[in-house]
Parts: C-alpha cells; sequence; structure tokens
C-alpha cells in the first residue's frame, strides 16, 4: 500500500512539474505573440473574478480594471503642438505668424489615459493623445512614473501603440464589441480633468456611429482647381475621394471628459469593449455623448502595430453615399433608402476587379445587413490585404453577391507605392525630394509628405538648417505627397515668404525663408 501511495506521489510530483515548465516555456516564448496570443496566457492563469454582469454592481468590475489603467502625460517640444483632439495640422495661426523658424521657449505638456493590454508593458490610448509628443510619460496604478516609446500610430482609427519598460503588470481583458448591446451597463475608467483613477457607469446609446471627427482631419479630400474648372465648363462632377479614415464608435452616456481619452470602455463583467476617444458637446465637457473605438478594430491595429511596425489595411476601393428617405444628393440615381451608393469605383482597385461598378448598391457585407457607412467601414477595418469580403449588391433590380480580395493601400493611392521611386530635384530649395512610403506615414502618423533625401550646400534648405530626412507635409499651407506638388505649391507665396511645415522622429517643424 505505501508502495502505490509513493508512486502516486511522485506521479503527481512529475506532472506538476512538468505544468509548471511548460508554462514558463510558453511564458518565456511569448515575446513575438499576438496581443490576443499574450491575453489568451495571462487569463488563463488569471481568470477574471467578475459575476457582476447585468447587475448594478459594478465593484468586482471596477476593481479588476482600474490598475490596468494609466495615466498618460505627455511634453510637446519648442515647434510641436500638444493636441487634445485637434488636428496635428491645425497650425495655421503658428504658420503665418511671422517669418523665420517658429521657436517656443517654454514646452507645453498634456494628458490622456492608457489600457495596459500585456503584462509586458504595451498600452494601447489613442493617436491624438501622443501624436507629435516629444516625451510620454506614463503614471501607472502604483504611481510609478515609466517613460514610454511610441510603437505605431494610426490617425485613420485614432489609436496608438506605447510600451513601456516593465514587467508584470495589471493587465484588462478584452472582450468582444461584436456582442456589446444597445442599453447594457459600461463602465468608463480613466484620468479626467487631471484627477486620479475615476470610474463612471452608463448603458449603451448606439452602436456604429459616425460624427466626422476623424474624417475632418483627413488631408487631400478637397477637390483641385483644375477639378472645379473642369466640372464649371464640362459639368462633369469630379470623383469623389476616397476617405479612408474609419468611424465606427460605441456611443456611451458613461459620464467621459477630457482626460477620459485612450481609457477604458468596459462590460459589467469587466471586459474591454472600447477605448473612449470623443465626446459631443457645446461646453467641451461631458454633456452624455462619449464616444468609444470598438475593441475588436483596436484589437487589429494593435496586432499591425507589433507584427510590421504599421496598419496593413485593405480597402475595396469604392466611394460612397450612405442612402436614406431625405433628398438624395444630385446624380444618385436610385429610389432606394438604405445601403451604400458607390459613386465611384477606383480603376484597377479590389471593387473594379470584382465587378462592381458605378451605381450599384451595397446592400450586405459577409451577409450582415447595412445601412450606414461605419458598418462596412469597421468590418473591413480589421481585414488584410488579400482577405476576401462577400458583398451583397444591388443592381437593375436584382441582388448579387461578389467576392472582393482587399487591395493594398497603394490600389487607392497609387503615389503611396513609393518603394522604387527616384528622388526629383527642386533647385530652388537645393534638395532633393522622394513621396513619403506608407510605413513612414503611418508610423509618423500623417497622412501626406515628401522625405528629403539630400541638400546641397549652400542652397535655401542647407541655410536654414533642414536635414536629409525631414518629411515635409505642407507647402505654403498646401499638402503635398508629390514632387509636382511641392513645385505647383511653390510660387503660392505670403509677403514674399516660402512656409513649410515639417515633421520627423523629434516631431513637429514650421519654417519659412524668403522666396527667391
Amino acid at each position: 500500500m505505501k508502495k502505490i501511495l509513493g508512486i502516486t506521489v511522485l506521479a503527481a510530483f512529475i506532472g506538476g512539474a512538468a505544468a509548471i515548465g511548460g508554462y514558463k516555456l510558453i511564458e518565456r516564448n511569448q515575446t513575438g505573440s499576438t496581443i490576443s496570443e499574450k491575453q489568451n496566457l495571462y487569463f488563463a492563469n488569471n481568470p477574471l473574478k467578475v459575476t457582476s454582469a447585468g447587475a448594478t454592481d459594478f465593484t468586482q468590475a471596477a476593481a479588476a480594471v482600474a490598475p490596468g489603467v494609466v495615466h498618460i502625460k505627455t511634453t510637446y517640444s519648442s515647434s510641436g503642438k500638444s493636441q487634445g483632439g485637434s488636428s496635428p495640422f491645425d497650425m495655421m495661426e503658428d504658420f503665418f505668424g511671422g517669418g523665420g523658424r517658429q521657436m517656443q521657449r517654454q514646452p507645453r505638456a498634456a494628458s490622456g489615459s492608457g489600457v495596459i493590454i500585456s503584462q509586458d508593458g504595451y498600452i494601447v490610448t489613442n493617436n491624438h493623445v501622443v501624436e507629435n509628443a516629444e516625451k510620454v510619460e506614463v503614471v501607472l496604478t502604483d504611481r510609478r512614473k515609466v517613460e514610454a516609446k511610441v510603437i505605431g500610430r494610426d490617425p485613420n482609427t485614432d489609436l496608438a501603440l506605447i510600451k513601456v519598460n516593465a514587467t508584470g503588470l495589471p493587465v484588462v481583458k478584452m472582450g468582444n464589441s461584436d456582442n456589446v448591446q444597445v442599453g447594457e451597463w459600461v463602465l468608463a475608467v480613466g484620468f479626467p480633468l487631471d484627477l486620479q483613477t475615476t470610474v463612471t457607469a452608463g448603458i449603451v446609446s448606439a452602436k456604429n456611429r459616425s460624427i466626422g471627427i476623424i474624417g475632418r482631419e483627413q488631408q487631400g479630400n478637397e477637390i483641385t482647381e483644375e477639378e472645379y474648372r473642369e466640372y464649371q465648363r464640362t459639368g462633369k462632377r469630379p470623383k469623389a475621394p476616397v476617405n479612408t479614415s474609419i468611424e465606427s464608435f460605441i456611443q456611451t452616456d458613461a459620464a467621459i471628459n477630457p482626460g477620459n481619452s485612450g481609457g477604458a470602455l468596459v462590460n459589467a463583467n469587466g471586459e474591454l469593449v472600447g477605448i473612449n476617444s470623443a465626446i459631443a458637446s457645446q461646453s467641451g465637457y461631458n454633456q452624455g455623448y462619449g464616444f468609444a473605438i470598438p475593441v475588436n478594430l483596436a484589437r487589429k491595429i494593435v496586432d499591425d502595430f507589433m507584427k510590421y511596425g504599421s496598419v496593413k489595411r485593405g480597402y475595396i476601393g469604392v466611394s460612397f453615399v450612405p442612402l436614406s428617405g431625405d433628398e438624395k444628393p444630385e446624380g444618385i440615381k436610385t429610389n432606394e433608402v438604405s445601403g451604400l451608393y458607390v459613386n465611384d469605383v477606383v480603376a484597377k482597385g479590389a471593387a473594379e476587379a470584382a465587378g462592381l461598378k458605378s451605381g450599384d448598391v451595397i446592400k450586405k457585407v459577409d451577409g450582415v445587413v447595412i445601412n450606414d457607412s461605419p458598418d462596412l467601414q469597421e468590418r473591413v477595418g480589421r481585414l488584410n490585404p488579400g482577405d476576401k469580403v462577400k458583398l451583397t449588391v444591388l443592381r437593375d433590380g436584382s441582388l448579387k453577391d461578389y467576392t472582393v480580395t482587399l487591395k493594398g493601400e497603394a490600389s487607392i493611392n497609387p503615389a503611396a507605392n513609393t518603394a522604387a521611386t527616384k528622388s526629383v530635384e527642386v533647385s530652388k530649395l537645393g534638395a532633393t525630394f522622394a513621396p513619403a512610403t506608407p510605413a513612414q506615414k503611418s508610423k509618423l502618423g500623417i497622412n501626406s509628405g515628401v522625405v528629403v533625401t539630400s541638400v546641397t550646400t549652400g542652397k535655401a534648405f542647407d541655410n536654414i538648417g533642414v536635414e536629409k530626412g525631414l518629411i515635409i507635409t505642407k507647402v505654403n499651407g498646401q499638402p503635398v505627397s508629390t514632387v509636382a506638388e511641392v513645385q505647383k505649391a511653390l510660387p503660392q507665396t505670403r509677403n514674399g515668404m516660402i512656409y513649410m511645415s515639417g515633421v520627423s522622429e523629434q516631431g513637429t517643424f514650421n519654417f519659412s525663408f524668403p522666396a527667391q
């Protein structure tokens, strides 16, 4: 009997040691994992002990989430601009404030919130919380202050991923935003108005909301003067630009104020369902309309940053108008009151290859009925180039399914595919330029730009200290993405001065010099 007992104890000991050893091996090898794999590993060994789902007692959910929400403090250099929700290029006052390189003596600061999503220091927040920041500091719940590195920023979704050099951090569990229901209880956790950790409660007021705050920051969406003149001469409407911003917010009446940006929106189970991003308010403070980015979209952006360092987004390649019972815009030829009316199909894009045409009405995506642009954009925004999506399209009174294989950014913006683009000299500036690559634009959070590839000694750029590697985003107030656009904008001077905006890893710069 003693022999049998001894064998049993020995077997149990060996089994336990093997389990512990296996866990440690997995833990050591998780460095290159996706955020989903990191979270699965963490919560397999640290189950979330919350039982308040559907109830009005949120003490367990708040206790589980609060340690994983951090305070982010940012410092901006003399030429940088603190954001607080404004555009990174909203600098007109500084831009036309006088000649010479613009300088401000005292650095400025701002703050927001962030959510820890892995033990080894990855934190998701809003792009507008950290863009153009010279220094990003994270204040952990235990009051430790740790400097953070920006891993990636995506202005198209207003998301950013940062990392601190720390381990063993508390983690907020990612939920499934597709399962969020209008009317269910949610908590907003963050650092509003520079207060310490604050938890507010409310319900989900709506889903798939688009409020235009991200699309408004998109550059290059205006029609050119030549297009307008062509329209006046021929009456032919210019092609609508393809808007690459993605807005499909979860709307909540949980109190959200300045400083909550980048914080957590969690369900009653303590699971992250959104990243708080914006408020609709006439006063600038909470009036019951807060908006959060769905966590399912955030997960894709975060994984792309971790794998590639930039977002790999797939595009259908159409511009469209949401239909409703209201009076339709000029040129819309359909009696339908729901769906997305296809204005234009991008030449050689994914939609054209699949057989879609201008005038089609998109009614479903992967079998799910769509009524507004967020219904389509958020679902496609989770996918990569090469992924397939099924669109149900109404054409000539009949429904037909089309399988669209998504293409990359170059399919909607040929100038973006610049890996083999040669530098072109602009003699007036004494420099050569090449269009910024998609990876460069994604890393720096910009939507246009040309890279300074060389500077000639004794010429204009050399005289004012512009160095190789700087990305010029605007010339005389005009966004530039090609050398031709730089040359076209140069004559549009103000008071005999050429004004430029540029960005590098050190921050954003405004400078000016005499036109010659």
